[in-house]
């Protein structure tokens, strides 16, 4: 009997993420359409949304007959998020920016603000207190949504524990090795989540473009570091459940060019704007990294490549190289059909695709099989915000949503 209750209490968790999970990916849905998409039957979709409509998880949609292809009959009702259910929390730490975006549970976009981050500021403040600070200036000027807050996550730049709960290296100084989840969530009292970026990268772009969303993608980030995504048809992979590849400290040549983790010779110490930046100006290749590189500045050099400055250039193509070395190793291992170059380093991919390709093409797998569709997308931001929402609105749903009681249980 016990077994027996289990079970169906499983299954119906089951039943009303699998609803959750197909609004997230469909957008609202009419029943009918509903049923259609799960797989589920008229009459379970019924019972699970009448039940989520009680919880007020979900709301009715109808539309307002405007429509001129419908003729007669009573206005569509669909299904969608209840954007009262609550809220989240979406920050993303990166080496010279910091971003700070509050989200209904719908999806939409209520407040944010972005700071700019000194290459010192952790030194004398501690991350968890500096976010604190920040999220107390969200909640002031945002008091009733701050009240239905759920969940807070963080997308950072580094190496993550396998776990995802640490981050262990950062290029941000003074970031690693610090309790900021815990911190944090002992503070606002509500779950806390790290997220490593190459691996946001991966799934906002494969959420952003439809194309992408069950096709083998590498999605390489290049600007203040250079980082991967990977998604093998559709699904995201990497180090650990939170991970992404190491993709810029892959060693490019032994002993060569510093990077900014203390190495020589990875791929981001010849990528990465700050390594653009020490070869255009013919800097020694052991010389320590710029802090950070101002996106004026990085935006200067591809203006001064683009005019035919001989020593920019060379940079680009010795990032070019560099990258397309490294992409041809990824693609010895994974069978990626596209890659997607993003970040600051996407405008400057007309520089550097010719030593992209000219490395890929020399493998085998690239003579054999040809090369990957390579295309640059402009604005990684967008791909970052959408990855780190739609993991933690999911999160939500699957450990949260899914599993409240039935709303009659509780009647």
């Amino acid at each position: 009997m016990i077994r027996a209750v289990s079970d169906s209490d499983s299954i119906r968790r089951q039943n009303r993420a699998l609803v959750l999970a197909t609004l997230r990916r469909c957008g609202p849905l009419a029943r009918t359409n509903l049923a259609a998409e799960t797989g589920l039957s008229h009459a379970s979709i019924t019972a699970i949304s009448q039940d989520m409509l009680a919880q007020g998880v979900l709301t009715e949609l109808r539309e307002d007959g405007s429509d001129p292809m419908r003729i007669r009959g009573r206005p569509a009702v669909r299904i969608g998020f209840n954007r009262l259910a609550g809220s989240v929390v979406l920050i993303e730490l990166e080496v010279n920016r910091t971003q700070f975006s509050l989200v209904d549970y719908g999806g939409t976009l209520i407040d944010r603000f972005e700071l700019p981050l000194r290459p010192d500021e952790f030194r004398d403040v501690a991350p968890a207190d500096f976010i604190a600070g920040q999220l107390a200036l969200l909640r002031e000027r945002n008091r009733r949504e701050m009240r239905a807050l759920l969940a807070i996550a963080i997308s950072v730049q580094g190496i993550l524990d396998r776990d995802g709960g640490h981050l262990k290296w950062s290029p941000i100084a003074h970031l690693a090795d610090r309790p900021i989840a815990e911190d944090v969530a002992a503070a606002f009292r509500v779950p806390v989540t790290l997220h490593k970026r190459g691996r946001l990268l991966a799934e906002g772009s494969r959420w952003l473009d439809p194309d992408l969303r069950d096709a083998s993608v590498a999605t390489v980030f290049i600007g203040s570091t250079v980082a991967m995504g990977l998604t093998f048809r559709g699904e995201t992979i990497g180090r650990g459940n939170e991970g992404a590849t190491e993709f810029g400290h892959m060693n490019h040549l032994p002993g060569g060019a510093l990077c900014r983790c203390g190495a020589r010779g990875c791929i981001e110490a010849y990528a990465a704007d700050y390594a653009i930046l020490r070869a255009a100006y013919s800097v020694p290749e052991t010389a320590p990294p710029a802090a950070s590189v101002p996106a004026s500045q990085y935006e200067g050099l591809i203006a001064r490549a683009g005019a035919g400055d001989r020593n920019t250039r060379h940079a680009f193509n010795m990032a070019g190289r560099a990258i397309g070395y490294g992409l041809s190793r990824v693609i010895s291992l994974f069978d990626a059909t596209h890659v997607r170059i993003v970040g600051p380093g996407a405008r400057a991919y007309h520089l550097m695709r010719a030593e992209i390709e000219a490395a890929l093409a020399a493998s085998l797998v690239g003579r054999i099989a040809g090369l990957p569709a390579i295309a640059p997308q402009i604005d990684e931001k967008n791909a970052v915000f959408r990855g780190l929402m739609m993991k933690t609105l999911m999160r939500l749903d699957e450990e949260h949503f899914a599993s409240l009681p039935s709303a009659a249980a509780t009647a």
